[in-house]
């Protein structure tokens, strides 16, 4: 073999091992770049989901916060609404306390004949204690009208309960007068009287303004009934 002929496989070889080269070259460029775009889709899902998940999360917190809004308002309605009522309630027994104070008015008395009420009041009070001996107290206008029916509340309550009379003392404390404009906080009395046993351990308030509130918070639940229930409305 001369010099060409080796010169010539020696380039064939060149050639070959540069072939396989550039073949190992590209294969190894197109494994390279498929596992980055493997890697790169890897990481784009990764960040999709992140992303998803922040989402996700932030409309939670919208949907709660819109939740606390709405539990908010409709609390702070149901709030107005109740103290709407409680106001109507309120006028209501306001009203119906000054309608009782005709009733024990000097002006119409005689129309309303207080002074049966006081003396049934008194016969309610004696049969309440049950007392031989009493102290009762009256409003200072109410006075000379307590004295005048005493006797007779004393006998009516001896018929019913088949004993002695009892001892009435009018006690020189009087109840509060009738309320004043001059000073709506002052304390008042709309009439009628307060009965205590001599010891004073007790006592049966049956005023008129006590009998309003016995009566008006037993009929309460029949009043909101009737004001404000859906028939009502």
């Amino acid at each position: 073999m001369n010099d060409g002929d080796v010169s010539k496989q020696i380039q064939q070889m060149v050639r070959f091992i540069r072939q396989e080269a550039d073949e190992k070259a590209n294969e190894i460029s197109v494994s390279a770049e498929e596992e980055f775009n493997i890697e790169k889709l890897q990481l784009v899902e990764v960040e999709k989901k992140k992303i998803r998940q922040e989402y996700e999360r932030k409309q939670k917190q919208v949907e709660v916060r819109k939740k606390i809004e709405y539990s908010m308002q409709l609390n702070a309605s149901r709030i107005k609404v109740l103290q709407a009522q409680d106001d109507l309630v309120s006028a209501m027994r306001e009203a119906a306390s000054k309608d009782l104070l005709t009733v024990s008015h000097h002006e119409f008395q005689h129309q309303h004949n207080y002074e049966a009420l006081l003396k049934a009041l008194i016969v309610q009070g004696l049969l309440r204690l049950k007392e031989p001996s009493v102290l009762l107290r009256c409003r200072k206008e109410d006075l000379h009208m307590v004295e005048s029916v005493l006797d007779l509340a004393k006998e009516e309550y001896a018929t019913k309960t088949n004993v002695h009379q009892p001892e009435i003392i009018v006690d020189n404390i009087y109840l509060p007068s009738a309320p004043s404009s001059n000073d709506s906080h002052a304390l008042s009395c709309s009439g009628g009287v307060v009965l205590a046993s001599r010891d004073g351990k007790i006592v049966f308030e049956n005023t008129l303004d006590a009998r309003l509130d016995v009566i008006f918070h037993g009929k309460l639940p029949e009043i909101r009934r009737h004001l404000f229930s859906p028939i009502a409305v």
